[in-house]
């Protein structure tokens, strides 16, 4: 378990010149999220680097003090939560323990992830002379769902008034793919998120897998643009596919309520969780499936890092055409994109790939061809750890 750190906890900086980058991100693993698996990659691709040192500041799922502990050869100070506003931490202190924690740990530079408000901008704010990278992870974050209203006024509030503000502030910008709003301010570069090859390998051919379709990502009520229901509504609509069954990967206070949601329409024989799977059980769980979908209803989703995991597995996929995923899926090569928020198109999209085995092989394929020429991790990592040398 993580320890209770207090003012006497040594300072350990690295003695042999390297210079050591403070990765600040909101959460990390072992949440699952998109963001979440892209800061622990590059945290352990800064800590293979001999150049490089990583260190991890993030928040605690629960809790007021911090802690500190070595995770996966990473040293990760998870910073206290006074409270949550919506999806997003907050604490009066964090100003304090961020400008604390880089002095104490010898960061030189800092590398903030948003688009969750706080703790990135702040450490964008109080870097000092520190070279500062942050990374934008998504388009507008505005809901626009039922009973949103007070939440996307003040969204809209942070990304006119605020959000510029801190982009001017930073060195560097990284916007992951042209959704994110990070996206042509002058001082920004496009680096996309990506996949171990050599980790997310093919499977079985697609068309000789168990008829699952599977879903991996949070389910928060706060998420509910990921569009999780509109997946359960095409599992018991009319067109979903015989015989086919939905696997829903990941943890969130909404899973409850998409499980209440298929007994409801009657399909509660067609879905089944998995809860949070990480490592090789992951991987396992997007090799063995027929189909990977993203059911996403707005430009909050500005990549989709799933998406390119299943193509590296020969898994195809099924995107929302919306944010970042028409520029991850090649329609009707690698995958096919459905419009947001239509549970009929998602159910034919389902049973086209599932009734015909030899067109799910070839998208399988295709995929793994276009994460082989676009998305090999190790190739854009290179190019981030060449931002932070400077």
């Amino acid at each position: 378990m993580p320890r209770p750190v207090g003012r006497r906890t040594p300072h350990r900086t690295p003695a042999d010149g390297t210079r050591t980058v403070a990765v600040v991100t909101p959460y990390y693993p072992p949440k699952i999220g998109g963001v979440e698996n892209y800061t622990a990659r590059l945290a352990r691709a800064l800590a293979e680097d001999p150049g490089l040192h990583p260190v991890v500041i993030t928040t605690r799922p629960d809790g007021l003090r911090t802690t500190v502990a070595t995770e996966d050869g990473v040293r990760v100070v998870r910073l206290g939560t006074w409270l949550r506003l919506s999806n997003t931490p907050l604490s009066p202190l964090w100003p304090f323990q961020l400008r604390r924690w880089l002095r104490r740990t010898g960061a030189e530079v800092v590398n903030a992830h948003s688009p969750v408000p706080g703790l990135a901008d702040l450490a964008v704010v109080v870097s000092g002379r520190r070279r500062t990278v942050l990374t934008y992870h998504a388009g507008s974050m505005h809901k626009g769902e039922p009973g949103s209203g007070a939440a996307d006024r003040l969204i809209g509030l942070y990304e006119r008034h605020v959000l510029p503000r801190v982009f001017r502030r930073a060195a560097a910008l990284v916007a992951v793919s042209p959704v994110s709003l990070a996206f042509g301010q002058p001082h920004a570069v496009e680096i996309s998120p990506g996949a171990d090859l050599a980790r997310f390998t093919p499977g079985p051919p697609p068309s000789a897998r168990p008829r699952t379709v599977l879903y991996v990502g949070r389910m928060d009520r706060t998420s509910a643009w990921k569009g999780v229901d509109v997946l359960v509504r095409a599992v018991a609509g009319p067109s979903w596919p015989a015989g086919a069954r939905l696997r829903l990967v990941g943890g969130g206070d909404a899973v409850a309520d998409h499980l209440a949601l298929a007994r409801s329409l009657g399909a509660a024989d067609r879905v089944e969780t998995a809860g949070e799977l990480s490592g090789q059980d992951l991987v396992e769980a997007v090799r063995s499936a027929a189909v990977v979908v993203l059911p996403s209803r707005t430009e909050a989703e500005s990549f989709g890092m799933v998406l390119v995991e299943a193509m590296a597995c020969g898994t195809p996929v099924i995107g929302s055409a919306v944010g970042g995923i028409p520029g991850v899926v090649a329609d009707g090569e690698s995958g096919l994109l459905v419009p947001p928020g239509d549970p009929d198109a998602l159910a034919d999209a389902c049973r086209r790939l599932l009734d015909d085995g030899a067109l799910a092989d070839r998208m399988g394929a295709a995929g793994r061809r276009r994460a082989e020429e676009h998305y090999d991790w190790r190739q854009l990592t290179a190019r981030h750890l060449d931002l932070f040398r400077g």
